[in-house]
C-alpha cells in the first residue's frame, strides 16, 4: 500500500503492547484514523500516549468498534484465531502485521531473517558485519529491528535509500504479510515450535516461515540452509519458476552449487564455479554447529550486499554474541555458568548441549509448548551430569529426561535451581540454563528469566 493513501483510511490496531503502540504512532503520523483495542488493562501510561497521538482506544476487552475500519493491524502476540481477529475477517477487512505496515514506508533494502532457532543471533551478527564495513561511511547506516525487540515501525522513518535494514522476523509476523518484499531473505532452519498457535500442524508453521520469500523475484536473493530438506525443497521449487529470485545456499555438510559452504576447516564462497576461501572456522567468534550456520548466513548476506571479504572476516571474528543466548555469566569455583534463556524449544537446547565439550548441569523447564523431549535423551546421557527441572513442565522434564542423567532434581524457584545445580556441578563443569520452554509460567518473558539467572549467578 502507498503510505500517501493512509490519510483516507480508518485503521484498527489489535494489541496495545510495544509493537501495537509503535504502529499506531506510525499510522497516526501518516494521517490515518487509528483505533487501538487491547484485551488487557492499560499499562505504562499507554492511554496518555495514545491520547497525545490523537488515537482512540479501548482496554479490558474488544468491542464491535474494532471492526469499524478499512484495515486491521494485528500484533504478533495476538493469535490469528482470536475472536476479535475473526470478527474483523468476517467483515471482510484485510489483516496485516506490523512488519508489513512498516515495510510500506521503507525505501532502504531489507535483509529479513527467520528460522526456528538462531534468528536473533544471525540478525545481530549480520548487522555487526555490515556495520564493521560501514564504520567509515558517514552517509550509510545499518538499522536493526523486528522480532529482536525493536519494532520496525519505530525505526523505519529513519531508513534512507542508502541505508540497510536488518530485520528479525517471526512466523507470527509472517502470518499477516502481503506485499512484504525483502531484498535478501534468510531461512536458517524449520523445526517444530509454537505448534499451539498452528493447531499442532507443523506444515502450517513451515508455510508461515516460507512466506518470507513469497513476494521476492528478480533482483532479490534467498539465502537458505541447503542441509534442511524442507527449506531446500521449498526454495528450489520457487527458484525454478518464472520471475525467480537468486537462490543462494549455505551448508556445513559439503560444497553447494552457489553459495557458502565449509570445506574441511575453511569457509568458502562459491559463485559460478569460482571458489574463494574466506576464513578458517576456528577464527569465528561464535562456537557450535548452529552458530556455524548463523555465521555462514551472515557472511553470505553481507557479500550479497557487496561488503568486502576483509570486513566480513573482521566482523565474524569480533562479534560478541547476544544476551540470553549461550551467554557466559561467570565462573565460580571452577564452574562456568551460561545463560541460554532464549532457548525456548527442544532444538535450541540440542544446539546448546552440542556447543560444550565439558560436562553439563542442565536447568530446564517452564511453560511447555507441546514439547517432545525424546530427541534430547541421547545428548543428556552423553553430556549431562545432572538435570534440575523448573517450572510448570518440571515433572515432565523429570519423567522424560531425568532417567538419562546421573542426577535429576526438582526445583521450585530459579534460586533453588541454582543451589541444586551448584551442589551437582564439579570444577570444570558448565551450569547451563537452557529451558526448552517459554517463560510465561514464572516470568514476563525470556529476558526477565535470563536476567534473574544472571543476577543470582553474580550473587554467588
Amino acid at each position: 500500500m502507498n503510505p500517501s493513501t493512509l490519510s483516507e483510511q480508518s485503521v484498527t490496531v489489535i494489541g496495545g503492547a510495544r509493537s501495537g503502540r509503535s504502529v499506531a504512532r506510525l499510522l497516526a503520523g501518516a494521517g490515518a484514523s487509528v483505533f487501538v483495542t487491547e484485551h488487557g488493562p492499560p499499562k505504562d501510561g499507554i492511554g496518555d500516549t495514545l491520547d497525545a497521538l490523537g488515537v482512540e482506544h479501548e482496554f479490558g476487552g474488544h468491542t464491535e468498534r474494532a471492526a469499524r475500519a478499512d484495515l486491521v493491524v494485528v500484533s504478533p502476540g495476538v493469535p490469528s484465531d482470536a475472536a476479535v481477529v475473526e470478527m474483523c475477517r468476517a467483515e471482510g477487512l484485510p489483516v496485516y502485521s506490523e512488519i508489513e505496515v512498516a515495510s510500506w514506508f521503507c525505501d532502504a533494502p531489507i535483509i529479513a531473517i527467520t528460522g526456528t532457532n538462531g534468528k536473533t543471533t544471525t540478525t545481530s551478527l549480520t548487522a555487526h558485519v555490515i556495520r564493521t564495513a560501514m564504520r567509515e561511511m558517514d552517509d550509510r547506516t545499518t538499522l536493526v529491528a523486528g522480532n529482536i525487540g525493536y519494532p520496525f515501525s519505530d525505526e523505519v522513518l529513519d531508513a534512507r535509500k542508502q541505508d540497510i535494514v536488518v530485520l528479525e522476523v517471526s512466523s507470527f509476523q509472517l502470518d499477516h504479510v502481503d506485499s512484504f518484499r525483502p531484498r535478501i531473505s534468510v531461512l536458517l532452519n524449520i523445526t517444530p515450535d509454537h505448534l499451539d498457535r498452528y493447531d499442532d500442524d507443523f506444515s502450517a508453521y513451515a508455510q508461515s516461515k516460507c512466506r518470507i520469500f513469497a513476494r521476492q523475484g528478480p533482483g532479490d536473493a534467498v539465502v537458505y540452509n541447503a542441509d534442511d530438506d524442507l527449506i531446500r525443497e521449498a526454495v528450489q521449487a520457487r527458484a525454478a519458476g518464472p520471475d525467480a529470485f537468486d537462490a543462494v545456499a549455505i551448508s556445513i555438510e559439503g560444497p553447494v552449487e552457489r553459495g557458502t559452504f565449509v570445506d574441511g576447516d575453511t569457509i568458502v564462497f562459491r559463485d559460478d564455479d569460482d571458489d574463494v576461501p574466506l576464513m578458517a572456522v576456528g577464527d569465528l567468534a561464535l562456537r557450535g554447529p548452529h552458530n556455524l550456520y548463523n555465521s555462514l548466513a551472515a557472511a553470505t548476506s553481507a557479500r550479497l550486499m557487496d561488503i568486502p571479504d576483509a570486513q566480513i572476516r573482521e566482523g565474524l571474528a569480533t562479534f560478541g554474541g547476544v544476551p540470553h543466548r549461550l551467554e557466559t555469566i561467570a565462573t565460580v569455583d571452577g564452574v562456568r555458568y551460561v545463560n541460554d534463556s532464549k532457548a525456548t524449544n527442544v532444538n535450541a537446547v540440542q544446539y546448546a548441549l552440542e556447543s560444550f565439550d565439558e560436562p553439563i548441569v542442565l536447568i530446564a523447564g517452564g511453560r511447555d509448548k507441546g514439547n517432545d523431549y525424546e530427541p534430547l535423551a541421547s545428548l543428556v546421557r552423553d553430556r549431562v551430569r545432572g538435570i534440575v527441572a523448573l517450572g510448570e513442565s518440571g515433572e515432565k522434564v523429570m519423567q522424560e529426561l531425568g532417567p538419562a542423567a546421573a542426577s535429576a532434581q526438582r526445583a521450585t524457584t530459579m534460586e533453588d535451581a541454582l543451589v541444586r545445580a551448584r551442589h551437582i556441578a564439579r570444577p570444570g563443569d558448565v551450569v547451563l540454563l537452557s529451558p526448552a520452554c517459554s517463560s510465561f509460567d514464572m516470568y514476563e518473558n525470556y529476558e526477565e528469566r535470563g536476567d534473574t539467572f544472571r543476577r543470582l549467578v553474580r550473587r554467588l
